[in-house]
């Protein structure tokens, strides 16, 4: 019988041989198994760092709640790993929550707020021991980043795990400030993961690469020891540089892993990495070095938790774990899409049903970048929104000209500017967009949404980076908005901890080579179809075209959407998801909503899932220190961690979960840029047992939202 191994007498281990290559050993009357390192594990990227929890630590890098919400680190000349990972955690952790008071920062959340929600005078600062490796699949072409936190103050005898996959397309820095905050707190060990998306970055020009530490050489002398170098020979790479000099390829757009598919697997291995490295801390020592197993999925209680692309590979991990490794999952916001078919209808309140299920990423985001700088002027939005197109600016003709293009291509109807661009934001709603996001398509086409479709167009067609797909390319630019010269070296050494891993990024733009004149940044580019600087329609219209046509790109397209389809099947295990109503980046309508209903089909009375919307709240916490999105929504990332506690009570001592329901928030308002404090009736509890009215229940193929 294998067991965990809690005390074994020192005689018994003083009397046992040489174990060889074997798994499991005998020790009086019991079989216990030895700790062996994950097979995927790279042995040689392997490193393990302790802090002290004062100088440096494993939250905030010494830099304290204080030091998180203050200026950025500086780098040397040639930055050390050290320097690299203090600016990486800064920066990711901003990257995720709202960094100001008044917006909830050191009150609500952040590292001097306790697990139990009390607010402290401390930094906050977590003391204890990082390890970091890469997992691949023996072909080198992977290296996804790995780490375990293990917290000074994790406790053996009661071992818990969390999993913390990346957000977004972010390095392994990426879920700090959410998953990682959390269960550091909670004494539990940290699985990270960036699920092969990474932020790697190779300039070609240069041929540099960066290691998984971050810090940058030559891809030759790096080798595979390389987070990612574009698959180019050196012939191929010259001929690229001659045609289209200064150009980066970018991991999660190039790698041609299309990593998606596997980021269950990765999430699954960070946990497994997690289990090797606390059994090799806290393991029994075998005479020949070895160390047994004491922490196993048995007697450990593991969470898979992220936001976002993390969250949903948090679900997707939860779907794919036949070994038992996970006890429950909480997520925020999951980018996650299943399968076409069967009958989904969403029925909010008493508007119309949506019935076109839940939509790849691929598909809406497509979809946005066309029709959102048009919509961006639309009469109900232009002067009001965050980052808006006012009127009379430059930006506004030139999102005046896209609805014109948008207009002859017969994609939206009107006479005027203002008619098509009245148009365009119905067509967003009609596809699925709530009308709670109507304010946010000006600034998340701005931000997100070109970046998405190009970066997202590469990595399902497995494109190589000399592909140029639609004409796109990444380079940095000059004062004229070209890409003339390369960037500033410093710049390009410092993207391991500035990175978002889709550009633009750091110095790094999103360039249309094929804008007549020549290769421009894309918001100046102007279309061949049209004469007119558009946005560089002609580009996002390819772009389009590679989801609704029939072309051989399209099809390589299509056919790596079709390899991240989900099955909503999570095998019983508890689960509580988290998503913001004005979400116009992740919109409900196409995967929380669907997901939710398809695993009520697929599990029937054995699901536990459960389904938390809250209204005014977005996709993006940091933006809520942006004039308008402060007074105009709340922190979804409150709602995350009450999650992840509700979670934890319910593995933990067995307290039932909240029921699936609506949670009515009250948005700060006052004056843009200048809102008033945050406090606790902004934002209410998730209710144990809801009122009926904010029930969100299933009903055979419909799930019933409340208005």
């Amino acid at each position: 019988m294998k067991r965990p191994l809690t005390t074994i007498a020192a005689a018994a281990l003083a009397a046992l041989g040489g174990c060889g290559g074997s798994t499991t050993v005998e020790i009086g009357a019991g079989d216990y198994e030895v700790n062996v390192r994950p097979g995927f594990v790279v042995a040689s990227s392997l490193t393990s760092t302790t802090y002290d929890g004062t100088a440096d630590d494993l939250l905030t890098a010494g830099l304290g709640k204080t030091g998180l919400a203050g200026a950025a680190p500086t780098l040397s000349a040639v930055p050390t790993a050290a320097e690299l990972r203090k600016l990486a955690i800064h920066t990711n952790y901003r990257a995720l929550v709202d960094i100001t008071a008044n917006g909830g920062y050191g009150t609500l959340y952040g590292p001097n707020v306790s697990s139990a929600g009390v607010a402290g005078t401390g930094e906050g600062r977590i003391a204890g021991t990082e390890t970091i490796a890469y997992a691949d699949d023996g072909s080198g072409a992977q290296n996804v980043t790995m780490m375990v936190q293990v917290p000074s103050t994790f406790d053996p005898a009661n071992p818990c795990i969390v999993s913390a996959t990346s957000s977004g397309s972010r390095g392994v820095y990426g879920a700090i400030a959410t998953a990682g905050e959390w269960g550091l707190k909670r004494g539990c060990a940290v699985a990270y993961t960036d699920k092969g998306t990474g932020n790697g970055v190779h300039d070609l020009q240069n041929n540099t690469v960066a290691r998984i530490d971050g810090r940058r050489g030559d891809a030759a002398a790096i080798g595979t020891a390389s987070n990612f170098t574009a698959r180019l020979t050196a012939a191929e790479r010259t001929a690229f540089n001659a045609a289209t000099p200064n150009r980066y390829a970018v991991k999660h757009a190039h790698s041609e892993q299309n990593p998606e598919k596997d980021w269950g697997l990765h999430t699954l291995q960070a946990v497994e990495f997690a289990f090797w490295v606390l059994n090799e801390k806290h393991g029994t020592a075998l005479p020949d070095g070895r160390r047994t197993k004491v922490i196993v999925p048995a007697n450990t209680i593991v969470i898979a938790g992220s936001v976002s692309n993390g969250a949903g590979a948090a679900l997707a991990a939860a779907e794919q774990d036949s070994a038992g490794l996970i006890d429950g999952v909480a997520v925020a916001e999951p980018n996650i899409q299943i399968a076409p078919g069967g009958t989904l209808a969403i029925q909010r309140g008493t508007r119309a049903a949506y019935t076109a299920g839940s939509k790849p990423l691929y598909d809406y985001f497509s979809y946005a970048n066309l029709l959102q700088p048009c919509a961006a002027i639309a009469s109900t939005t232009g002067a009001a929104a965050p980052l808006g197109f006012a009127a009379g600016t430059a930006t506004a003709a030139l999102a005046a000209n896209r609805c014109a293009a948008l207009a002859t291509a017969g994609l939206v109807s009107g006479a005027t500017a203002q008619e098509r661009a009245d148009d365009a934001l119905a067509k967003l709603k009609a596809y699925g967009w709530e009308p709670e996001s109507d304010l946010l398509h000006p600034s998340h086409w701005s931000l997100a949404s070109p970046a998405i479709a190009v970066t997202y167009a590469n990595s399902y067609g497995r494109f190589r980076v000399s592909d140029s797909v639609c004409g796109y390319s990444f380079a940095a630019v000059d004062a004229t908005f070209r890409p003339a010269a390369p960037a500033v070296p410093a710049l390009i050494d410092a993207l391991f901890a500035t990175g978002n891993g889709v550009p633009p990024t750091g110095p790094i733009q999103l360039i249309w080579n094929n804008a007549l004149g020549g290769a421009i940044n894309h918001g100046a580019g102007v279309s061949a179809s049209t004469g007119l600087p558009d946005f560089s329609f002609d580009g996002a219209n390819c772009l389009r075209q590679l989801w609704t046509g029939t072309s051989a790109n399209a099809t390589r397209v299509k056919t790596g959407v079709a390899e991240v389809y989900r099955s909503a099947n999570l095998k019983g295990k508890p689960a509580i998801i988290v998503h913001g109503r004005s979400d116009a980046l992740i919109p409900v309508n196409f995967n929380s909503r669907p997901y939710v209903l398809r695993n009520a089909q697929v599990e029937g009375s054995a699901s536990r899932l459960r389904y938390v919307e809250v209204t005014h709240a977005q996709h993006f916490d940091a933006f809520l220190l942006l004039a308008g999105y402060d007074t105009r929504f709340v922190p979804l990332h409150v709602y995350y961690v009450r999650a992840m506690d509700a979670m934890w009570a319910h593995l933990k001592s067995g307290a039932a979960l909240p029921a699936s329901q609506l949670v009515r928030t009250t948005p700060r308002g006052g004056t843009p840029g200048l809102a008033p404090a945050i406090g606790a009736a902004n934002l209410p509890a998730i209710a144990a047992t809801p009122a009926a009215a904010d029930r969100i229940t299933v009903d055979g193929n419909t799930l019933r939202v409340p208005e």
